[in-house]
């Protein structure tokens, strides 16, 4: 996948939750992870052993608007969203768009906490557009009669084991403040500008980050228990590339917890650095 061959990309996401058994089984269900591990108050789900969304119960109204604007996870193929579609529409699970974005296809819901979700598969990078260099993405539409007549017949069992989480897109207060800190602090690349929003990136993806003020437009930091994100997890591809960025993160004033390195980001969003294949053993000074 496009999406996991960079340096960095995207592990888990976290969130925190009023009602953990309902969001769990929304996640299970409606989008098809598989149920990893239950306690008390936190559920893990993903794919095997590839944990995708981690959902932790005790949740307080949010404090600021800043936080998730959509996680999104990513299935390998066209015909994988096809047979997503197909599942939501047969399950009755609420759909709020659909977009064509020229390096992807996308479909956007919400749980039921109001967190949003992207579904979405990749074109090849060869095929994606660019103009003198410069990568292009837009938000066209996305025929989903189109899509659905591609879907397979059989019941649906879930997301492929192939499935991971692709980017995550998130609501802050200031775009230029946003960049300088994941492109001056964290080393992503600025790959394409929206009014009102930049992508970034580790590795020449499309994007493994997104920021946005559409209605977060000079936002306060979140505070500690808000409900929605509680952090998402970058995750390095080799030891090396972990050391580099944990460097960065002590550099930025972040700390090494006993979950391992975290940093926040200018509105309280908080960032889990990890490293792929648990064989990988990272510096820890």
């Amino acid at each position: 996948m496009e999406a996991l061959d960079a340096p960095w990309h995207i592990g888990a996401v976290t969130l925190r939750v009023f009602d953990l058994a309902g969001m769990t089984a929304f996640y299970r269900d409606a989008i098809g992870l598989s149920l990893i591990d239950r306690g008390e108050t936190s559920a893990v789900l993903g794919v095997g052993s590839t944990v995708l969304v981690r959902l932790v119960q005790g949740a307080r109204q949010p404090s600021s608007p800043a936080g998730l604007f959509h996680l999104a996870i990513l299935l390998p193929s066209r015909r994988d969203l096809a047979d997503w579609l197909a599942h939501a529409v047969a399950s009755g699970v609420p759909l709020e768009g659909a977009s064509d974005h020229l390096v992807s296809e996308a479909i956007y819901l919400s749980d039921p906490e109001g967190n949003g979700i992207e579904i979405y598969r990749d074109r090849p990078r060869s095929a994606w557009p660019r103009r003198d260099g410069a990568l292009l993405m837009a938000t066209d539409r996305l025929d989903l009669n189109t899509l659905l007549a591609e879907a397979g017949q059989r019941a649906y069992a879930g997301v492929p084991s192939e499935t991971r989480m692709g980017h995550v897109h998130l609501r802050v207060g200031d775009t230029t403040a946003a960049e300088a800190f994941y492109s001056d602090v964290l080393g992503l690349d600025v790959m394409v500008r929206y009014p009102g929003a930049s992508f970034l990136a580790s590795g020449g993806y499309h994007h493994h980050v997104a920021v946005n003020v559409w209605n977060s437009r000079g936002a306060k930091p979140r505070e500690a228990g808000d409900a929605g994100l509680e952090s998402f997890e970058l995750m390095a591809q080799d030891a090396t590339a972990y050391n580099a960025m944990h460097a960065r993160f002590l550099s930025a004033g972040g700390s090494n917890s006993a979950e391992g390195p975290v940093i926040a980001d200018p509105w309280g969003n908080r960032i889990m650095l990890t490293v792929a294949a648990a064989r990988l053993k990272p510096l820890q000074g």
